[in-house]
């Protein structure tokens, strides 16, 4: 497109949920509270993991992890999400946008090996146990964790770049509360096909590689599972590795249908309440299965708000006694 003799935009205006204007207290009073739970609920793991050393082995370093992710992963959208509650104009620059949608997508991609890395974990754990100390070393642990996070920082680095050098002339209204890429090409006034089919690739590539990764680690974990002797070893085994299945398919089933599809087929209103599942929702459901559903880290919590906890926490251990 010409960009010439028009106006170069310098901010956004979020529109957030607009069209819903009647409810935006009552969703900004939910949205804080899920907030607020879920930095409550993952900090409180990071916690017991690093208070606990009989958490201190790579399934619990992993979750720990995930669990720091989280914090920053709806840190980076929420607050604007709940501006967008409390006024009808938030703005944001457009190298804040560009920043905003480098970061989400980074901890999303991390996210995605993560997850994977875990999967693989309980692979190990479940289909070699007695080689398991040995092949999920403290050191490959490390490894693969620091992994995770530098190949989900580069993972969007070049459809930033590319996003950076397009021209925003107006409309500057973003249809959503946070920059994602599809509101972000809508505005541009240069040609986006190479940034938007490239972007599309890395998501795709980054999203399905480590979902068939986890469900190549699932499928071998079934076959094993199945083939024990016992229905009670069966249950067992298997209850070692629910909590990561239910938080792989709540993140995955949300993720890939909002980013695993072609561009055109966007629909901003459904992409909205998707994104709430994903930015907000999963954050807290990843602490609520771990805690509620993990024996281990129940235990650990007791026993560090048994050493001295304020009221509270103290009231959280007897919720946890009584689910056990």
């Amino acid at each position: 497109m010409d960009v010439t003799n028009q106006t170069k935009v310098t901010e956004f205006i979020l529109l957030g949920f607009s069209s819903v204007l009647h409810l935006r207290v009552t969703l900004f009073v939910i949205f804080l509270t899920v907030y607020l739970l879920s930095l409550m609920g993952n900090t409180l793991i990071i916690f017991i993991v690093l208070m606990d050393i009989t958490l201190q082995t790579p399934m619990y370093i992993f979750l720990g992890n995930l669990s720091f992710l989280e914090i920053w992963y709806t840190t980076a959208t929420v607050p604007k999400l709940l501006a967008t509650c409390l006024s009808q104009v938030v703005t944001i620059s457009v190298s804040g946008c560009i920043t905003q949608y480098y970061f989400f997508f980074s901890m999303g991609a991390t996210e995605c090996i993560l997850l994977a890395v875990m999967a693989y974990d309980r692979y190990l754990a479940i289909c070699s146990p007695l080689r398991y100390s040995l092949l999920m070393s403290l050191q490959l642990c490390l490894r693969l964790s620091a992994g995770s996070w530098i190949g989900g920082f580069i993972a969007p680095l070049l459809p930033t770049i590319l996003i950076a050098h397009l021209n925003f002339c107006g409309p500057q209204k973003i249809n959503h509360f946070f920059c994602d890429s599809d509101p972000i090409f809508k505005l541009s006034c240069s040609e986006t096909f190479l940034v938007e089919a490239l972007g599309y690739t890395c998501s795709s590539v980054v999203i399905l590689s480590s979902f068939l990764l986890t469900m190549s680690s699932y499928g071998h974990i079934v076959v094993t599972i199945i083939r024990l002797s016992s229905r009670e070893a069966r249950k067992k085994t298997f209850s070692t590795c629910t909590s990561h299945l239910t938080v792989v398919s709540i993140y995955y089933g949300t993720i890939i249908f909002a980013y695993v599809r072609p561009p055109a087929k966007y629909n901003f209103t459904i992409g909205k309440v998707i994104s709430v599942f994903y930015c907000v929702v999963t954050p807290l459901v990843n602490p609520l299965i771990y805690t509620l559903r993990n024996k281990n880290v129940k235990k650990a919590l007791r026993k560090t708000l048994a050493q001295g906890a304020p009221g509270w926490l103290s009231g959280l251990s007897c919720c946890l006694r009584l689910r056990s």
